[in-house]
């Protein structure tokens, strides 16, 4: 653990003299040094941006629980039913191609311009980036484990829960590991259209006042926030799916 976190502070480090010394090389107020743009971050962060960063985690938060809810048993229901997937299959292979973030108008729409559309545009971005690995993962589990367990005298749900479930969690947890950074990019996306309130809002504002320093602030909570995300679910995953690192 400790190393992880040594590391951690070296990448920081290596990332804040990279940006030093680009800040310094093209010398514009567009790129503040990082020094000037932490300042403004604690100095907006007990006030105005405080809000915005817990506007933005409850909409991603949101989303990705709700992708987890509705993917994870869709994927385990077409992975484990080979009828199941022969109909659903080329569907989700038909829609999952297409730009999610283009809907974005259809669904404020439908949804109005509230929380409503932004959590549902990161679910159905983050459904079927969960979807997929879960059903291929379910797919994949030893038929001679199943009918280990079988044998024993395991039904239908108790095989769902001891066996296929702990097959199918790591890849659960990796897949939200990689989407959580298209999480933050859809979160951004949506909060810059109609919006009021959120990260992405914030940016944008600062942005078009020429803030150049409170812009990269927000740009400073949006990349916390989305570490924060990941952070977590490596935690999870080192918790959860112990037998993979031992």
């Amino acid at each position: 653990m400790m190393r992880r976190w040594i590391s951690t502070i070296i990448a920081v480090l290596v990332l804040l003299v990279f940006w030093m010394i680009l800040a310094a090389v093209i010398d514009k107020p567009a790129l503040p040094q990082p020094f000037k743009a932490f300042a403004v971050f604690f100095r907006e962060l007990p006030g105005l941006l405080w809000r915005h960063l817990l506007v933005s985690t409850y909409r991603v938060l949101a989303g990705i629980a709700l992708a987890v809810l509705t993917a994870v048993p869709f994927g385990l229901y077409m992975g484990r039913n080979a009828g199941a997937d022969r109909f659903a299959a080329p569907l989700v292979y038909l829609v999952y191609p297409i730009p999610k973030i283009v809907l974005l108008p259809v669904i404020m729409v439908l949804l109005g311009l509230g929380d409503s559309a932004k959590i549902f545009l990161i679910t159905l971005v983050l459904f079927f980036q969960v979807l997929i690995p879960v059903r291929d993962s379910s797919r994949h589990v030893p038929r001679a484990l199943v009918d280990s367990v079988t044998s024993l005298g395991a039904g239908k749900w108790a095989i769902y829960r001891h066996v296929i479930w702990p097959s199918v969690l790591p890849e659960v947890l990796t897949a939200l590991r990689v989407a959580s950074g298209t999480a933050i990019a859809v979160l951004f996306f949506a909060e810059t259209i109609a919006c009021q309130e959120g990260l992405g809002y914030y940016l944008m504002d600062a942005w078009t006042r020429y803030a150049y320093e409170e812009m990269f602030a927000g740009i400073i909570a949006m990349g916390l926030l989305g570490f924060a995300i990941y952070t977590v679910l490596e935690f999870l995953e080192h918790r959860l799916c112990a037998w993979k690192y031992v």
